[in-house]
């Protein structure tokens, strides 16, 4: 490269250029390296990706919210066991891998407490969940995306074999 001359990434800014000069140029350089703006057509195959991240999130947070469901029950039971206990009597807990040994009378209200905050969790997880599944439905209805095997609610069924495999004219995104 030549004495002088800046990398083709960045736009040189001459030496006896004004403060807004320079920060024009900076806004020009730093603008090329942003990715597509929203509202840049996508391709189909970043459709199809945004769609498929957005079910894997989805599925993430049931999958999270099915497993503090279990944790709760869980915490259910042996909170009912525990009530019918003498308080004095000895119990072990696990308390960050370590088993410590304490009193019913001093785990249980922990055990009550660590109950209410999962009941907590599952709530906001819960309502996570709503608002992803209608983030996916608006971008399926904007992109016009179909499921495999599912039909198009806005035609009719098709009889006999043509209907069987075809794709439509729309520009719609078929996912697996």
């Amino acid at each position: 490269m030549a004495p002088g001359r800046a990398p083709p990434r960045f736009r040189q800014i001459p030496e006896g250029a004004g403060p807004a000069e320079q920060e024009r140029g900076k806004m020009a350089d730093s603008a090329k390296g942003r990715p597509a703006a929203a509202g840049k057509a996508l391709t189909a195959e970043q459709v199809v990706a945004r769609f498929n991240r957005l079910r894997q999130e989805q599925r993430g947070l049931a999958s999270k919210a099915a497993e503090l469901e279990l944790e709760l029950n869980e915490h259910s039971l042996v909170i009912e066991t525990l009530r019918e206990v003498d308080p004095t009597r000895k119990c072990y807990r696990m308390v960050g891998g370590i088993l410590v040994e304490r009193t019913v009378k001093e785990v249980l209200p922990a055990l009550e407490n660590n109950k209410e905050q999962i009941s907590k969790i599952i709530e906001t997880l819960n309502q996570q969940l709503q608002a992803k599944g209608r983030e996916l439905n608006e971008f399926r209805e904007k992109h016009n995306i179909r499921l495999v095997g599912e039909e198009d609610p806005k035609q009719p069924p098709k009889e006999g074999a043509e209907g069987a495999g075809a794709k439509g004219s729309s520009a719609g995104v078929l996912v697996s």
